[in-house]
């Protein structure tokens, strides 16, 4: 993506807004223009808000959101390959929930969430101050500050929960809110600032929080209140969807892969993207997905950086309906060669456990082991191992499921639910009977078959689930329609399978899962030594 908001901000001040964490609010200059130089003018506008947005990309990033939201979940695995990978047990930890406060995954998170919380503060208390002298754009850009910052917090309230709340550029030791306050104060920060956002969805409001965005934010706040503070408000997230809908400024894209391309720009689903630049600030995430082998296969060329790594869950694989384009769409599957037509390796969905060690210490590990993530279509243009990738953060798509599941949980026009499933079901089933689902298949079990994985891939007995699955079929949906986009922990945690539910070689009986305490992630360690007001989580 080639955005001009987020050009700017990697040339200009972007670095020069950068802080460490929440618990250290010292400025770091990285040029010699500091606040007492810098005399900032209108032009300078799209610069100082990309500063608040220029953290997301880490999100594609190592160990990102990407990874925060997949690894923990039935979706994406990293075994041990002939190349490594066990990298001290951080994707074992990951996979089992066996993370302490000094798991990187999570502390990245944290500290990248508090960059961007940080930079917002700052670019508005100069705007609100006057340093930054903006006349009529005061309005909208303190706005759309506020709204990138409610985002930002979004993403801490679905991690941590329990995190410091600051909202001006001070350098006074925070003090720890709770997560009903977080939760909160999201909630009122989007509505307030509703109004004064652009309705505009075009060039102009691409990868910026307008009003869809923000709406789109409150409503997937909204779909999981009853996780962050214990009272659902399904009510609330189905008028966020229904506003939405309603402003006709969204639909459903003809064609699902293309949703995920390197020129992904006119994604005509898109409500908010995360833009990405092959020059500037690419995509990297890919380098963890294929094999060192992957450097010679036609499908990605020019030759990139590949490091092996992750794969599918074959239980999760083994879902799939027949006649699904997106098991085709979204993962790499069979024998791969060279241009010369030579076998390179044969993506199988098979997997052998997390170590590919068998219990007589013999190595097992295997490139061909896993199907890999195929979602996001190689950039043929790379000179740098970075692809252009924009990132669907919110899309339409999840809009009209989130109407759809907030029907059947409300217990109001159930058929709706199942005929908005069926429209989208529709873009990815040729045949228009296999696309059409019921309200009995929504609100019945999950196809996913649970339980512990043996050698063989076969579900060892008396680790499988005990009951049904309510809205086992929705559940699904979301599952297939919203794999690797760093969605699956939260889907998994609203049905209830999180912590209770085995996979492959997540055992509840680990690490003290069943106990639901690993739902959130620890404060990172450094963030408690360094705040003296700060608290662990529960159970950790």
């Amino acid at each position: 993506m080639k955005k001009h908001i987020y050009r700017i901000a990697a040339l200009a001040v972007g670095g020069m807004l950068t802080l460490a964490s929440c618990s250290n609010l010292d400025e770091h200059v990285y040029s010699e223009v500091t606040e007492e130089s810098f005399q900032p003018t209108e032009q300078d506008a799209a610069a100082l808000l990309a500063s608040a947005y220029r953290p997301l990309t880490y999100i594609f990033d190592w160990q990102g959101l990407f990874d925060l939201e997949e690894e923990p979940g039935d979706c994406i695995i990293t075994p041990t390959r002939p190349n490594g990978w066990d990298d001290g047990g951080t994707y074992r930890r990951m996979h089992q929930h066996g993370w302490d406060s000094e798991e990187w995954q999570p502390w990245n998170t944290y500290l990248t969430a508090y960059e961007g919380i940080n930079n917002a503060n700052r670019v508005k208390d100069q705007i609100e101050s006057g340093a930054l002298p903006v006349g009529d754009l005061k309005e909208p850009m303190i706005a759309e500050l506020r709204a990138i910052r409610a985002l930002w917090y979004y993403i801490l309230l679905d991690n941590h929960g329990n995190v410091p709340l600051v909202t001006a550029f001070t350098d006074e030791t925070p003090t720890q809110a709770t997560r009903q306050q977080i939760y909160e104060f999201v909630v009122k920060e989007l509505t307030e600032v509703l109004p004064n956002l652009s309705k505009e969805n075009d060039g102009t409001t691409y990868g910026r929080m307008n009003y869809w965005a923000a709406q789109a934010t409150l409503m997937r706040t909204y779909l999981n209140a009853e996780e962050y503070v214990g009272q659902a408000h399904y009510q609330e997230a189905l008028a966020c969807a229904n506003d939405i809908i309603n402003g006709g400024k969204f639909e459903l894209a003809p064609d699902y892969k293309a949703m995920f391309s390197y020129d992904n720009e006119a994604n005509v689903e898109c409500i908010f993207a995360v833009p990405y630049d092959r020059l500037y600030s690419g995509f990297s995430q890919q380098h963890k997905w294929y094999p060192p082998a992957a450097r010679q296969c036609p499908l990605f060329q020019p030759a990139d950086y590949f490091w092996g790594g992750s794969c599918a869950n074959p239980q999760f694989i083994n879902a799939y309906e027949e006649g699904d384009k997106r098991l085709e769409a979204t993962w790499l599957m069979g024998e791969q060669y060279d241009g010369s037509g030579n076998l390179l390796w044969t993506c199988k969905n098979y997997l052998p456990s997390l170590t590919c060690f068998n219990e007589a210490g013999e190595n097992h590990t295997n490139i061909d082991w896993g199907y890999r993530v195929w979602k996001y279509t190689p950039d043929p243009n790379t000179a740098n191992g970075a692809w252009s990738n924009d990132f669907p953060f919110f899309r339409y798509t999840e809009v009209l499921y989130t109407k759809a599941e907030c029907l059947l949980r409300l217990g109001q026009n159930k058929q709706e639910a199942a005929d908005i499933v069926s429209t989208v079901r529709a873009r990815v089933f040729d045949d228009a009977a296999q696309a059409t689902v019921t309200v009995e298949d929504l609100e019945g079990d999950t196809n996913i078959k649970y339980g512990l994985l043996d050698w063989d891939n076969n579900i060892v007995k008396g680790t499988e689930p005990a009951g049904k699955l309510a809205l086992g079929g929705m559940y699904d949906e979301w599952a297939k329609e919203f794999a690797c986009e760093a969605q699956r922990r939260t889907q998994m945690i609203r049905f209830g399978t999180y912590s209770t539910y085995n996979w492959f070689n997540h055992d509840v009986n680990l690490y003290g899962v069943k106990d639901g305490h690993t739902k959130l992630f620890p404060i990172p360690l450094e963030e408690l030594q360094a705040n003296g007001n700060l608290k662990q989580n529960p159970g950790y």
